[in-house]
């Protein structure tokens, strides 16, 4: 299962909905046929109203049809809908050019917003393409939403790679989050893609991150003198049933073993970027078991908040969520947007990994 995106056109724009079309042209008809079912009270000038609601639905063509069908039912009289002469009909014709005007001008700037948004859209995916259903003998599946409304890349990063070492797995989370982190993630995340096919160990992986955002802090201004990540890495030796995990100051993983989820506790590092001196972060081995799967996540899950204040209970949730066909990831997502009624106000990465012996 690929990133999870259930709003295809949330960075694209979509076109106006069918009702907003669809309601100057029956407004229209209703009006006429209310007009001729009581032919004793005046109800022709209503039609004005419609082509400046046309212009938020139509472009220019559109609204021009529409001011031109008014202007032809109010101006003549033998049609019996209205009896505008002389300064009314000439306001009712300007209210039809500013209407077309606008849609113009509204048409124009859709148009600008939607080669605006595709190229950020691109750019982003660019920097956290969607995860493959299977890297190597990992099966994968992944959900990012970032907090920061209209864009796909925040403060969050995961991502799984394939290399001469095995399949090897990130998950992490940048100081502070929206399109301010997107640098830092792009940074993390070539640095790891660069580690997985250099380093032959797995500290060495978070050795290299942890150098990266030292020299990136060293460079920034001086509005930011921190610049630090936890992390969670994960490698897959090849032909071993068994991962290796480096955590980097990150919430701990959990395993999904049939019924029983528990965390994966092991031996914390610092976070990224302090480099701080000392021996490497310490790499732990545990063995895996047919049918067991790994949830791996950022603290955007685990402290988001209820209306209450509690905190989501993503280890006692995940049991009941397992058991839903359309997967994990989602099933935390739906379940988590419904625990904070709308969702948390922060970046949320989930990644689910599984060893499939038959890869």
């Amino acid at each position: 299962m690929r990133r999870g995106r259930e709003e295809p056109g949330r960075l694209r724009g979509e076109p106006p909905p069918r009702w907003a079309r669809f309601a100057p042209a029956v407004a229209l008809v209703g009006l006429v046929l209310a007009q001729a079912l009581t032919p004793g009270v005046e109800l022709g000038f209503f039609l004005a109203g419609l082509p400046p609601v046309a212009a938020f639905a139509y472009g220019a063509g559109g609204t021009a049809v529409f001011a031109a069908v008014v202007l032809l039912l109010l101006g003549l009289p033998a049609l019996g809908v209205g009896h505008a002469r002389g300064t009314d009909l000439a306001t009712v014709a300007v209210v039809g050019l500013l209407s077309v005007v606008i849609a113009w001008v509204r048409q124009r700037r859709d148009a600008q917003l939607v080669s605006v948004r595709t190229v950020a859209e691109a750019a982003q995916l660019a920097v956290l393409p969607p995860v493959p259903e299977r890297v190597g003998a990992v099966r994968c599946s992944g959900l990012y939403r970032a907090a920061q409304h209209g864009t796909l890349v925040g403060g969050d990063l995961y991502d799984v790679r394939a290399g001469p070492h095995g399949v090897r797995a990130l998950v992490g989370d940048v100081q502070g989050h929206g399109l301010a982190a997107v640098g830092t993630v792009a940074a993390l995340l070539g640095a790891f893609r660069e580690g997985v096919i250099d380093d032959s160990g797995l500290a060495a992986v978070a050795g290299r991150l942890d150098r990266r955002l030292v020299t990136d802090a060293k460079a920034a201004s001086v509005e930011h003198p921190e610049l630090f990540a936890t992390a969670v890495l994960l490698e897959f030796p090849p032909g071993l049933d068994l991962v290796r995990i480096v955590s980097c100051g990150h919430p701990p993983a959990l395993r999904l073993r049939g019924a029983a989820v528990e965390e994966l506790l092991v031996e914390p590092g610092p976070p990224l970027g302090l480099g701080l001196a000392g021996p490497p972060p310490a790499v732990a081995e545990l063995p895996l078991r047919p049918g067991d799967q790994l949830l791996l996540h950022t603290d955007g899950v685990t402290e988001a908040r209820d209306a209450a204040g509690h905190f989501y209970p993503l280890a006692a949730r995940v049991p009941v969520l397992a058991r839903d066909p359309d997967g994990l990831v989602r099933a935390v997502w739906r379940d988590l947007a419904a625990f904070t009624d709308g969702g948390p106000r922060d970046d949320v990465a989930l990644l689910l990994l599984s060893l499939d012996g038959s890869g």
